[in-house]
């Protein structure tokens, strides 16, 4: 059975039934579970009680109730030192002040449980987290699998019900990838709506901060909170939406899962009234072109990191440090080209969309891999940089687009879990929660259960 969401609980509450305080244990209980042996970095329990005790009075009528949320080793929050996943900063001064966004999600009642695991410095579509452990994705109990990344620790504690929100941010694919491969929603708002202040940076051009959820309505909630803006609401129905599928890229190599849930999918939203045409958008082959001498991540993420690399360098992830340093050899006109051809780019594709509301591709193109098949080691690195290349090659579009998207479970009972991305440029992200909202209700009639 799936787990509540937060507006199922937090209506039980209101009405009586339960209390903030319980639901706050059973989310304890979840973090300390085995199955969440990874996911955390740190827990708060007693904290997370004196918090909850504090807010009770007002905690059933805040957007958060009370209610667990998860906040990503990215965050500053204030009196705890953040690492960004990795043992080099463990040493680090603790944080002065919250994140504005963890302030943001204190102030409408959310009730922070613990600071997540992640891949290091955020440097990875997988997950794996040499140094710290790496949070095994619950969806297959008989086959440790890679929760995704680098939000994997939050995609987890969501999925096992040790929080309702998962604070995360999102690069190249970061709340989407790992929402797809673990089975619930992640949506990468238009990256200027979110503030980024007290988030350790991975590009300042591309982060996002956002959330993951086991809703679509949870993850309107989560956004208006972080955000600090309401969400348009409308009640079109499928009938009156016209989308594409993009051919170029997005649908080669899917494995016979993926290929399946998307195919149905695209069925029942047609049947549904949706008009769906396939389009080539055949400018998401001029990415390679675009970033040949390296992207915004390696280039901003060096500039960052450099000075540290010269004494902690030692201490890093080498297959993200790797990453890092390929950012050194970038030269000042590239970048500057790089932002004139992105900003072009961006144009060409707005004008190939206009007149859609959305685009819908698979998430990525794979169920998730076990584990072993990319832990550390040099004889693996091949295949972990390749899965890691596939799983960003979706949703890096969306990032380089400046774009929204929200990935949505589409698998049936029995599948492994399957991610459907609904996207568009910015700005347009109250089209693309509304119409989300849509396809998970068609989802939830049309599926087996």
């Amino acid at each position: 059975m799936p787990l509540p969401d937060l507006h199922a609980t937090r209506e039980r509450l209101r009405q009586g039934q339960g209390s903030a305080a319980a639901e706050l244990e059973a989310a304890l209980a979840a973090a300390a579970a085995p199955a969440n042996a990874h996911t955390f970095l740190k827990t708060r329990p007693e904290a997370a009680r004196a918090e909850a005790a504090e807010a009770a009075g007002a905690a059933p009528a805040s957007p958060l109730a009370g209610l667990a949320v998860s906040i990503k080793d990215l965050f500053d929050a204030a009196g705890e030192v953040t690492t960004a996943g990795s043992v080099a900063l463990a040493g680090a001064a603790p944080a002065s002040a919250d994140a504005l966004s963890v302030a943001r999600l204190r102030a409408a009642g959310g009730v922070v449980v613990g600071r997540t695991n992640m891949s290091e410095f955020a440097f990875s579509g997988v997950g794996i987290n040499p140094h710290l452990g790496t949070p095994a994705n619950p969806c297959d109990p008989a086959t440790p699998r890679i929760p995704g990344g680098s939000s994997s620790g939050a995609a987890v504690s969501v999925a096992t019900g040790a929080a309702f929100i998962g604070l995360g941010s999102d690069t190249g694919g970061s709340i989407r990838i790992p929402a797809a491969l673990c089975g619930i929603v992640g949506f990468k708002n238009t990256a200027r709506l979110t503030p980024l202040a007290g988030a350790y940076p991975l590009s300042w051009t591309l982060d996002t901060v956002c959330a993951m959820t086991r809703s679509v309505r949870d993850a309107i909630l989560a956004h208006e909170v972080l955000a600090d803006r309401r969400v348009a609401r409308s009640d079109r129905p499928l009938s009156g939406y016209r989308l594409a599928v993009a051919r170029t890229q997005m649908l080669e190599g899917l494995d016979a899962t993926v290929a399946h849930a998307f195919e149905r999918t695209l069925g029942w939203l047609s049947h549904a009234g949706a008009k769906i045409e396939e389009i080539d958008l055949a400018q998401i082959q001029d990415l390679g072109t675009i970033q040949s001498a390296g992207g915004f991540a390696a280039a901003e993420s060096y500039t960052f990191h450099r000075r540290q690399l010269v004494d902690l360098g030692v201490r890093y992830d080498p297959r993200v440090r790797l990453r890092i340093e390929r950012g050194a050899a970038m030269k000042a006109w590239e970048y500057i080209e790089l932002q004139q051809a992105r900003a072009a780019w961006i144009a060409d594709v707005e004008q190939a969309l206009a007149g859609y509301d959305a685009v819908l591709s698979p998430t990525v193109p794979m169920v998730a891999p076990p584990i072993a098949d990319l832990a550390p080691g040099a004889e693996r690195d091949e295949a972990f940089f390749r899965v890691n290349a596939l799983l960003l090659r979706n949703t890096s579009v969306v990032n380089m687009l400046d774009g929204c998207a929200l990935s949505l479970p589409c698998q049936a009972p029995g599948e492994l879990p399957v991610g459907l991305m609904v996207w568009h440029g910015a700005l347009r992200d109250d089209a693309i929660l509304n119409l989300s909202l849509q396809i998970e209700q068609l989802l939830a009639s049309s599926l087996p259960h």
